[in-house]
């Protein structure tokens, strides 16, 4: 914690003798509440305030030096105002000097709020106290800097804490966490607290009890070239050495690889067999990288090499039956991969629109599906329009999911539009052909995923009763407060938008909705990656179907208990500084 250096602020609080009449007494001095003790000769003073939840310490205890407040009781040292229970945080202690009879208390801040509150942040990860990280952020974020920079500082704590002491690694903590710094810029104000407190208690629950990870060290100098080190890397990903690929990693960027490189080493590697674990590898790796776009690139070591685990011991897709029968979709891709080293690749955008690929895409024949993508490509598609209509194509399965199919169903089609989302973004960052397997291996999870849409959920279309924009809008939440609404609020989304509603508005409120639940990692992923997408397509048919896929997804995973809510909602009234307790 720093410490500032401040000139005495002395204020006399009240005579001596009135103290030792009653060994314990409140005073106001200078906008504090003081609790002022008078034990075994001496003077004490600290904040009136349990920094734990506001509770009066007045009406606690001393014992031995040792002040315990009754209302959950957190102890602190008396004199120095240090507690011995974490998850309460030291109350402030006020210098005492006595002049002539009288109690003299010193007002002068000796310490930094901020730094302070940062160290809280810490203390919170490493001990997962939610409360003590809605605190942290409420404080740090209300700095009175600049939004952006106030968010990014608890970022970086988060993600350097995240991938330090995660022995697996990138995790679904770390991916909430970049997420939710994803979708900011879309919220209210008055929820962007809330999706950072989210993001980090995300990440301690996923780091608690985990032993922390100990990286190697680069090779010894930096000759190797980087060609290199990516087809070692590939072969040490390919027989699962997660400890020779992390080496590779490291050698890289300490050598002065560019973030495009680096990208194409680890993608290429995500994309070297098929859909591997359902695409959390890829949509990870996406999500590192967004977050070295927020957090800065001297935090590659430790976050690039977090992913490793995931890619060492992630399932392939050559191995499952539903690749293999009753057709042989490995073996159409591998025919596939073989020609499209070929094609040439437009490299700007060309005159060519994805509306004819779309029945294929959702039809039966996987091989006629991987003729359609090759065709495209040689008709002057780019690599990225084509990762857009897959991705589109794989959004539809969530817009037209019926509600017939089991729940756990909706978790297969999120993770097919997570995937070609994650494809379709890192093609942006560093376009290869390798990586445009992924394009491939996304459409045949599309295909694969069919019967979800047996029957298929009728996509909402304007029905010609006028409403009011806000009025739809202000129906939203209360349908999320409900089970079975999926359609409902699929409907709501399609009217506002056909309204000429305000696209921000519905987002703004969509992203509050996602807040208002429990952390739920597969909801979070499907509403940053729709949000992305909308953007995309924003102002076509395309968008609409997208925001709805999101509001039915949110739909049907809403409502939850709403513990973390609760949580912050008690964060947020301390911070105003509220008595929880009268």
């Amino acid at each position: 914690m720093s410490t500032l250096t401040a000139v005495s602020q002395f204020t006399r609080a009240l005579p001596l003798a009135e103290l030792e009449a009653v060994a314990c007494k409140t005073v106001q001095l200078g906008g504090h509440t003081i609790g002022l003790w008078y034990i075994g000769g001496q003077v004490y003073a600290v904040d009136n305030r349990c920094p734990h939840m506001g509770f009066p310490l007045e009406k606690g205890t001393v014992k031995d030096g040792i002040l315990t407040c009754h209302w959950h009781h957190a102890r602190f040292d008396l004199e120095s105002g240090g507690t011995f229970d974490q998850w309460a945080d030291d109350v402030r202690a006020f210098p005492v000097d006595i002049r002539d009879g009288d109690v003299w208390v010193d007002l002068a801040r000796t310490h930094d709020p901020e730094a302070h509150q940062r160290e809280r942040l810490q203390v919170g990860l490493e001990r997962d106290i939610p409360l003590v990280i809605g605190k942290a952020v409420l404080t740090l974020l209300a700095s009175g800097e600049d939004e952006r920079q106030a968010t990014v500082a608890p970022f970086r704590i988060g993600l350097e804490f995240g991938a330090r002491y995660r022995w697996a690694g990138w995790g679904q903590g770390l991916t909430i966490l970049t997420c939710l710094m994803d979708l900011l810029p879309y919220l209210d104000a008055v929820d962007r607290p809330r999706a950072l407190y989210h993001g980090l208690t995300a990440v301690a629950r996923e780091s608690s009890g985990s032993a922390p990870r100990f990286p190697v060290r680069p090779l010894p100098g930096t000759t190797t070239e980087l060609p290199t080190l990516k087809r070692w890397f590939r072969q040490f990903i390919e027989v699962r050495d997660a400890e020779g690929a992390e080496r590779c990693i490291i050698s890289a960027v300490r050598a002065g690889a560019s973030p495009s490189q680096m990208a194409d080493m680890l993608f290429t590697a995500v994309t070297d067999h098929r859909y591997i674990q359902v695409g959390h590898p890829a949509d990870f790796t996406n999500k590192a990288f967004e977050a070295l776009d927020i957090a800065g690139w001297e935090y590659a070591e430790i976050v690039l090499t977090s992913l490793v685990p995931g890619y060492a011991a992630a399932d392939r897709m050559e191995e499952a039956n539903a690749w293999r029968n009753p057709i042989d979709l490995v073996a159409i891709l591998d025919k596939a991969f073989q020609q499209l080293q070929t094609v040439a690749v437009a490299k700007t955008t060309a005159a060519w629109h994805w509306h004819d690929l779309l029945p294929i895409l959702h039809g039966d024949d996987p091989q006629a599906i991987a003729h359609a993508l090759l065709d495209a490509l040689r008709q002057g598609a780019t690599a990225h329009q084509l990762a857009e209509a897959v991705t589109y194509a794989a959004a539809l399965r969530i817009a037209r999911f019926h509600t017939s199919n089991e729940f756990g169903d909706w978790d297969t089609a999120l993770h097919t539009f997570t995937f070609a989302n994650a494809i379709q973004q890192g093609l942006k960052r560093a376009p290869s052909l390798a990586l445009l397997r992924g394009v491939f291996d996304a459409a045949m999870s599309i295909y694969l995923d069919r019967f979800l849409n047996i029957p298929a959920a009728r996509l909402p279309t304007p029905n010609g009763q006028m409403a009011e924009p806000a009025d739809l809008l202000a129906q939203l939440p209360s349908r999320l407060d409900h089970q079975q609404q999926v359609n409902e609020a699929g409907e709501l989304v399609a009217r506002y938008l056909a309204a000429d509603g305000e696209p921000d508005q519905m987002l703004a409120m969509l992203g509050g909705l996602l807040l208002r639940e429990d952390r739920d990692f597969h909801t979070i992923q499907t509403i940053e990656a729709a949000f992305k997408q909308f953007e995309a397509l924003r102002g076509t048919e395309a968008g609409t179907h997208t925001l709805i896929a999101a509001a039915r997804y949110l739909a049907a995973h809403s409502p939850t208990v709403r513990a973390q809510g609760q949580t912050y909602q008690i964060a947020a009234r301390l911070h105003r500084g509220e008595h929880l307790f009268a």
